[in-house]
Formats: C-alpha cells, sequence, structure tokens
C-alpha cells in the first residue's frame, strides 16, 4: 500500500491526490495557474451562456463566455431537473476533461426549503421550519434536500436564511427562521450540518442584517449601530461558522449605517474573516456588483464596481459578469492581483473540502430513485405537522368532532390553491395537499358534507363573491375560513403575490377583500375557524376575539392541507410556536419581544377610542401575540425550577432544571424556554434573550424533566469601548411557554474568576428557587419579613401593586418597593388593574423580585 502511494505521488498532481490536506493541495494548485485561470474561478456560468433550446451548447458557452477555462460556479435554471442532471454532467466533464488543470465547477440551486426542481420534494418554508422549534427535525430536513441536490447534480444551496426578521412589511419574512437570533442560530446550525452531511455546500446568507430594511422595502438600506450589528445581526453567522467546514456566505443587496455591504472591507474582510474567522468563499447575491452603480451609486462604471467588490471581499460574482473586466484592473496596475489569488484560494479550498475534485459527475441512471422518497416525504409531512401554531381557541371548538357535524363550509382563496411560498418549483395543485382537498380526504366516509366557495380573491378589493361564500356557511355547521397571503417566485406561475421576494406590504391587515370575508362570516354568529395560511404575520384585530378558533398555517409545503385536516380534527395537537412576535397594528412596528427597556413606552396607560392613554393614546405597545406563543390541546404546568449553580465565572455552564407535567388527557409536545435578563449592565440590554428552549413529547398527566443548557459566556455584550465582554452582576433567569409566558425564574450571579475564590458554592448541589405555580411547600408557624420590587416588562417599577400573603396586605410605592411579614411555606400574590396576576410560595431567603406582565387584548 506504501508503494502505491508513493507511485501515485509521482504521476498524479498533488492537487489531484485525495489523499493530501486540503491546504497542501491548495497549496500546489494555485502556482500552477495563470491569471486567468484564477480570475475564472471568480466567475460564473449562466443558463444564458450555453443554452441551446433545453441543451448545453459547449460552442456557444467556450465562444462567448468561457473561452475554454473552468469557472466558479454555474447554474440552470428554468431547467427541468432532467435537462438540470444532464447540463452538470456535460459542463463537468467538459471542465474535468477538456481544460487544463481538470478543475470542476460547482453546480448551484436555490433550495431553502427543498430543491426547486421539479420532482423533489416540497418542504415548508423556513418559516414554517422556525415554528417546529425543532432543530433536530430541521436536520433531518436538510439531509433530504442535500441528498435530492446531488441526485440531480447540484452541489451547492443557496440557503440556509439567517436574516433576522424583525420588519414584518418586508416580504421575505418567509424565507428566514423567524425574529430570534438564537432560534436562526440554532435552525440555521441544523439545516447547514444536514446539508454537509448530504455532501453539499450551505450558503449562509445574506450577510449581514438584510431582514430589517427600511420601510420593510427589500434591498432597502438598514439603520443601526455597531453594537446592534455585533450583539443581534451577526451572532447566526457567527454561530454557524465556527461550527460547519468551509462553506459559502452570501453578501447582502443592502446597505449598513449607508455603507454598501457589497463594497465594504470592513464587513466582508474585518468582520466575515477577520473576526469570525470564515475560510470559505463568497457568492454574491445575484446582481448585487452592478447594484453599486445604479442603486447605491458607489461607482460609475462597470470597472469600478468590480473593483469595489473583489477588494471588499466578494470572491465570485454572481447574476453579472462586471468580473471580466478584472484583468484589465490587474493589468493597468489599478488592482492588485493578490486579490485574485486570494479569491481564488476561497473558491477553490470550498470545492477541495466538499470533495469535488473526486465526486463531481452525478449518476445520471438512478437518480429518480433518490428525490421524493418515502422518507422525503414522512419528514415533509411531519414538519407540517410540527409547524401549525394555534393561536386562539376560547371555548375549546378545536379540536373537531366529525361524529357531531353533517355539513361543513370551507371558504376562502387560500383554501383550494397550494401555497408554498418563495423558491418552490411549481404552484401547481397537482402537487400538493390544499386546504380543501386535505379536509375532504380526512372526512371521506365519515358522513359529512364538505362544501367550497372562494368568497373572494387574494388582493382585489371586489367584494362580489362574499355573499355566495355567507350563504354556504349560513346552512352549514361549522365555517373553516381559509385566508391569508400568497408567494410563487420562481414557481413558473404568473399569479399575483402579496408575500415574497419584491412582494412588501406597507399595511399588515388581510389582503383585499379577505378581512371583509372573515368580519361578515362573524357577523352570522355560528360557529368559525379560521386558518391564516401566510408567509408573515398579519393584523387581525377585527376578528381575532371573535371567532371559535384561530390557526396559523406558515406555508406548508406539499402535505399541507392534510396536516391541517387532522390537526383541525383531533389527530395530534398543534406543538407550533411563533418565531415571530404578531402585531396589533402596522404602526406598532417594530414588536419583537427582545426590545431594549425604553422600548415599550413610559408611561404604561394603554388607550382605548373611549378612554385615551399614553403611550399610545389609543392602544398600547405590545403585540397581539407574542414570541414563542401557541396553544395546545392540553395545558402544561411548570415547577421545581433548579440550578446546577447559582454563582459562575464566565467559563462555566450552568445547567437549569425544571419539571413539566402536561395535566390533561391528551398527549402533547410543550416548547420550554429559557430567557435570561441582565438586571444591570454598562449599557441597556433587551427586556429579556432567548438562550435555550427543547422541544419534548408529554404523555396524558404525565411529566417531562428538561435541563436546559446555559453557557455563561453567550452572556456577553459590547460595553461602552465596544469590547466584548461578559459583565459581572445579577442575571434573572426565566423559564416558560413563551417570551410573554414566564411561569418560573430565578436569579444568577455572575462573578469574576476572583471573585469566584470567595464564595463558597458547590456547583454540583442543585439550588431550587421559587415558582411562578405555588408548590407543596409545607407552612410552618415561623413568620419572616419579606421585600422586594415590582416591576413591568420593560423593567420600570411599578406602583400600587396589592401584595398579599396570610391576610396580610401592602402596596408598592413609587419605586416599585414592598414589604410585609408571612409565614414560610404561604403564598404571595401580586396584583394590579391591566396586568396578569403572579403568585409565589414564601420561601426562606425573604427576598422576591417580581415581573407583571400586562394583559394585551
Amino acid at each position: 500500500m506504501q508503494m502505491a502511494q508513493r507511485v501515485l505521488r509521482t504521476i498524479v498532481p498533488p492537487y489531484l491526490n485525495a489523499s493530501l490536506d486540503v491546504e497542501t493541495r491548495l497549496n500546489d494548485l494555485l502556482p500552477r495557474m495563470t491569471l486567468d485561470e484564477k480570475l475564472a474561478q471568480t466567475r460564473h456560468i449562466h443558463a444564458k451562456h450555453y443554452n441551446d433550446n433545453g441543451t448545453v451548447n459547449l460552442q456557444k458557452l467556450r465562444t462567448n463566455h468561457t473561452g475554454g477555462l473552468s469557472f466558479g460556479c454555474f447554474e440552470a435554471f428554468p431547467y427541468s431537473s432532467a435537462q438540470y442532471l444532464a447540463a452538470v454532467s456535460t459542463i463537468q466533464r467538459h471542465a474535468m476533461d477538456s481544460t487544463r488543470l481538470g478543475i470542476p465547477l460547482i453546480p448551484v440551486l436555490e433550495g431553502i426549503h427543498g430543491a426547486v426542481q421539479d420532482g423533489c420534494t416540497i418542504f415548508p418554508q423556513a418559516i414554517a421550519q422556525g415554528a417546529t422549534f425543532n432543530p433536530p427535525l430541521i436536520q433531518r430536513m436538510a439531509q433530504h434536500v442535500g441528498q435530492e441536490m446531488r441526485a440531480i447534480g447540484a452541489r451547492q444551496v443557496l440557503a440556509p436564511d439567517l436574516d433576522l426578521a424583525r420588519e414584518l412589511r418586508w416580504g421575505r419574512v418567509e424565507e428566514t427562521f423567524g425574529e430570534d437570533r438564537l432560534l436562526v442560530a440554532q435552525m440555521g446550525l441544523a439545516y447547514a450540518t444536514g446539508i454537509q452531511q448530504a455532501g453539499c455546500i450551505p450558503t449562509l446568507k445574506h450577510f449581514v442584517a438584510h431582514g430589517t430594511p427600511q420601510g420593510g422595502l427589500n434591498l432597502a438600506s438598514v439603520k443601526g449601530g455597531r453594537r446592534e450589528l455585533l450583539d443581534v445581526f451577526v451572532r447566526p453567522f457567527a454561530h454557524v461558522i465556527s461550527r460547519t467546514l468551509p462553506a459559502s456566505v452570501m453578501n447582502c443587496y443592502s446597505a449598513y449605517d449607508n455603507e454598501a455591504i457589497t463594497s465594504s472591507p470592513f464587513f466582508m474582510r474585518q468582520l466575515l474573516r477577520d473576526s469570525l474567522h470564515f475560510r470559505g468563499y463568497v457568492y454574491s447575491d445575484w446582481g448585487s456588483v452592478p447594484m453599486l452603480r445604479y442603486f447605491h451609486h458607489t461607482a460609475e462604471t462597470e470597472r469600478e464596481a468590480a473593483k469595489q467588490a473583489i477588494e471588499a471581499g466578494i470572491d465570485l460574482e454572481a447574476g453579472s459578469d462586471y468580473y471580466r473586466t478584472a484583468k484589465q484592473l490587474v493589468d493597468q496596475g489599478e488592482l492588485d492581483a493578490a486579490l485574485i489569488d486570494s479569491a481564488a484560494t476561497n473558491v477553490l479550498r470550498t470545492k477541495l473540502a466538499a470533495g469535488l475534485f473526486e465526486d463531481a459527475r452525478p449518476d445520471t441512471l438512478n437518480w429518480r430513485k433518490a428525490i421524493h422518497t418515502a422518507a422525503a416525504v414522512a419528514t415533509a409531512r411531519q414538519l407540517a405537522d410540527e409547524s401549525l401554531v394555534l393561536l386562539e381557541n376560547p371555548n375549546a371548538l378545536l379540536p373537531l368532532n366529525a361524529q357531531r357535524l353533517k355539513r361543513i363550509a370551507v371558504v376562502g382563496p387560500n383554501a383550494n390553491q397550494v401555497q408554498f411560498g418563495d423558491y418552490s418549483w411549481t404552484a401547481d395543485n397537482r402537487y400538493g395537499i390544499t386546504p380543501l382537498a386535505g379536509i375532504r380526504q380526512y372526512l371521506q366516509g365519515k358522513g359529512v358534507q364538505v362544501d367550497y366557495e372562494r368568497g373572494c380573491d387574494y388582493y382585489s378589493p371586489k367584494t362580489d363573491s362574499i355573499p355566495h361564500a355567507l350563504r354556504l356557511a349560513a346552512q352549514a355547521d361549522l365555517t373553516i375560513a381559509v385566508v391569508g397571503t400568497q408567494s410563487m417566485l420562481l414557481a413558473r406561475a404568473s399569479q399575483p403575490s402579496t408575500s415574497g421576494e419584491g412582494y412588501d406590504l406597507s399595511e399588515l391587515t388581510l389582503p383585499g377583500a379577505q378581512q371583509q370575508l372573515v368580519d361578515s362570516l362573524v357577523a352570522l354568529g355560528k360557529p368559525l375557524v379560521v386558518v391564516l395560511v401566510t408567509g408573515r404575520p398579519l393584523v387581525m384585530e377585527s376578528f381575532r376575539h371573535r371567532v371559535g378558533a384561530l390557526v396559523v398555517q406558515w406555508y406548508g409545503g406539499e402535505q399541507a392541507g392534510l396536516s391541517l385536516a387532522r390537526m383541525l380534527f383531533g389527530e395530534f395537537s398543534p406543538s407550533g410556536r411563533l418565531p415571530v412576535s404578531f402585531p396589533k397594528s402596522v404602526g406598532q412596528l417594530p414588536v419583537y419581544y427582545n426590545a431594549l427597556p425604553t422600548d415599550k413606552g413610559y408611561y404604561n396607560k394603554k388607550g382605548t377610542p373611549e378612554k385615551p392613554g399614553r403611550d399610545y393614546v389609543f392602544s398600547d405597545p405590545y403585540p397581539a401575540y407574542a414570541f414563542g406563543h401557541g396553544l395546545s390541546y392540553t395545558a402544561f404546568a411548570y415547577r421545581a425550577l433548579q440550578l446546577s449553580s447559582r454563582t459562575a465565572v464566565e467559563t462555566d455552564t450552568v445547567e437549569v432544571r425544571f419539571v413539566v407535567r402536561n395535566t390533561g388527557k391528551r398527549a402533547a409536545m410543550e416548547v420550554a424556554q429559557l430567557y435570561v435578563r441582565d438586571l444591570k449592565s454598562s449599557v441597556a440590554t433587551p427586556v429579556k434573550q432567548l438562550y435555550a428552549f427543547h422541544k419534548a413529547a408529554i404523555g396524558p398527566e404525565k411529566e417531562q424533566h428538561f435541563a436546559l443548557r446555559l453557557p455563561i459566556a453567550e452572556l456577553y455584550l459590547h460595553d461602552r469601548n465596544m469590547r466584548r465582554v461578559v459583565e459581572p452582576g445579577q442575571f434573572e433567569l426565566l423559564v416558560g411557554a413563551s417570551s410573554a409566558d414566564i411561569r418560573l425564574r430565578d436569579t444568577l450571579t455572575v462573578v469574576s474568576v476572583a471573585q469566584q475564590k470567595s464564595v463558597n458554592n458547590a456547583p454540583t448541589t442543585f439550588k431550587t428557587n421559587t415558582q411562578r405555580t405555588p408548590q407543596a411547600t409545607p407552612t410552618t408557624s415561623k413568620t419572616i419579613r419579606i421585600a422586594g420590587i415590582v416591576r413591568n416588562v420593560q423593567a420600570f417599577p411599578l406602583v400600587g401593586v396589592k401584595v398579599t400573603a396570610d391576610g396580610k396586605t401592602a402596596q408598592t410605592n413609587a419605586r416599585g418597593e414592598y414589604s410585609l411579614s408571612a409565614r414560610i411555606g404561604s403564598t404571595l400574590r401580586f396584583a394590579l388593574a391591566g396586568y396578569r396576576t403572579e403568585t409565589l410560595v414564601v420561601k426562606e431567603n425573604g427576598l422576591f423580585d417580581v415581573e407583571l406582565t400586562p394583559i394585551t387584548p
């Protein structure tokens, strides 16, 4: 074997020797390359360069574009799967057999929720994936996506999207995993890991802060400071980059703080490479280089735009070809050739790490067996199941009982149309299950008549068909109204969209006549279930408290309709949670849960038209539904919060343990969430921030023990000197069912190493603190003095809170302080009009700081 390897090394150039490490091969390959060959690695082949009636014309490609060189990447939209595979086979064979160095290309394909090619599995959209709060499930989905990509020849997936959806008017909310940096980071890591396990290259996009454009308009600039950049927008990228192989990053179109990302050495070199240690290559968002000329106006000519992008660190240009001018720039001394070496090196490193030099040619015979497999479809169905979010069910209308129904009316524009979301290969009902089809399929043979009337369309204000829907509803025992938005980019369809890339909204009420349809159905006074099929949150103030049940089905993929029917009729309990908060009006924006303490008003006097108030005269600053919210067909009780240590240093990881009991008669899944609030910091920090979550199935009347890990190093912030630090002090740990439904709390003290030496603390002994739900703590005759401060969710002290225990009463003063005597084991009650009442059990420490959450209508 050793002799064979020595012979191999004398025959095969080191860069083609798979037994050598990537850097050794790379260091051998680059000196062999000419400037033209290096520049070719920074350029992209598009279908227009070779397409000849659905086949590859190599002569056209060589003559008009490549000059016989092997390029960096290529794509084949809108080819079919069979045509794409044939194109990959032809172009890779040409690159590896007919170019001087035999360097393969990277075939790229969109795949945010499935390969965008016919016959491939259509999984739920990214926002639905976020709603599952189930990273292992996302990783399994990504493995299927990667396997289907490989089967048709693709090797780089233009996903996942690590943008934070903090601007809800933006049409691309649906492409994100949500508004929270941890949720996006964990889902993004799961997706990237699954893609890499399938042998494909993930593309982390859009670097950086793309999800908060001014006015909600796609491509608009983002206003923010350096601290928000580092502590919010960058963190998902840092999380994924530090845990994956060299991959790809896609820059965003927009400008941050007036600096176009595409031409910014700070963002693409200093931040991405020097700070985050990214070692893959930067793949430009399509057309972002020309935008420096005609959109940002930082460049006057193609050459100037190319120069800016290359100097910034955009390694490969996609969607345009300004980089064809780079050789002239180098020859004329306007561009350093070392920058071309750097860009080509990054592209080649990724190709080598992905194994393309050894395995670039796809299997053209058996590929159909590898797409849309039974396992992939089952995963798509589970994702659709777990992404459904139940928002309202005040009188337990759901789950429905088919035996008690004779006739159902199904109405609304989304009832009989699949909604897969942007970056799907089709919008044809033949390739998915609509809500209407799912309901009919589920009720088949059960003796229930299902009638259908569209009622209105997605966007038009015309109300002509609403009376037909009302007549149908009047005759039915129950109506299911399926309304929402439509997205169809890349779906080979021409219908209007109200969500998706470039389809932003200035208002967030239901588009067109849909709200009038729902309001009219409510006025009938008959049982009504509203299903919102959507890619973004919408405002539903006119009806959300007047319907029998309200369900959100984010674009649920090809199995969406059947999943919806099975959930409505109780085959499983909904377990989706909101990955984004829902506003009460567009004027409230932004409504993300992790706002700064000052950002939800000062006066805390909710107003109505009948009784104006302050801050908002006629409303309040709180969302209709907060991040993490989602109801179930059962109820869960939280108890027994324990910390592995009450004192910790930056290098520690504290384990947060607690017990959740399913108090109902149905099996269900609960998403337990751990939030942290920094009680005092050198700069303002959010009122709460998600640091861990876990989803678990809990049987009826059973308990589940949770253990969430909190790495103290993750509590870092950037202080007033922009130093990344974990500041010593107290941190409140908040455990609950959503960001607005906190059930348990405790306080953790972070100390410096020097302080730790003086603390007598045993990390392995779990410490228990007070619970929101009273526990069976023995009441003794011992009476102690208890005191504390009561605050709202913005950490402002609340005045006049009534505090009762053992028949004694106290009220908080202007600083939110209270004090009274009570027996150990007795129950403390905190009540204030307009806020949820909190109860705690008196323990020996006698100190109880409490946060009251406003009641939002």
